[in-house]
């Protein structure tokens, strides 16, 4: 059974920056697809960012040089990198998790998500 849970979030003020973490429960994580997605208040969830077993990644066009996705195998995390945040970046951050497919990411498995606030 998969299982995933992030960590990281808290109130932050505009220009600061966070590192948000994911950690995997479960075999194999290396050949699992991780992804950020995030909700902000009244919207719809949106993925924010993606890597593949493979290290590459992929970005909301919203999100590009201010996110950064990483992954470390050896301690089944993923991470998310976010720098000068502004107050639209305001969400609940998701991490998920998907066997990987070579297709559209669709994620499988879903943390309870943590609360990036960015407030002066």
């Amino acid at each position: 059974q998969v299982q995933v849970a992030e960590s990281g979030g808290g109130l932050v003020q505009p220009g600061g920056s966070l590192r948000l973490s994911c950690v995997f429960s479960g075999r194999a994580f290396r050949l699992y697809s991780m992804a950020w997605y995030r909700q902000a208040p009244g919207t719809q969830r949106e993925l924010a960012a993606a890597i593949f077993p493979d290290d590459s990644t992929e970005y909301a066009e919203a999100v590009k040089g201010r996110f950064t996705i990483s992954r470390d195998n050896a301690k089944n995390l993923a991470y998310l990198d976010i720098h000068n945040l502004q107050p639209d970046d305001t969400a609940v951050y998701y991490c998920s998790a998907q066997p990987y497919d070579p297709g559209p990411y669709k994620p499988l498995y879903w943390g309870q998500g943590t609360q990036v606030t960015v407030s002066s």
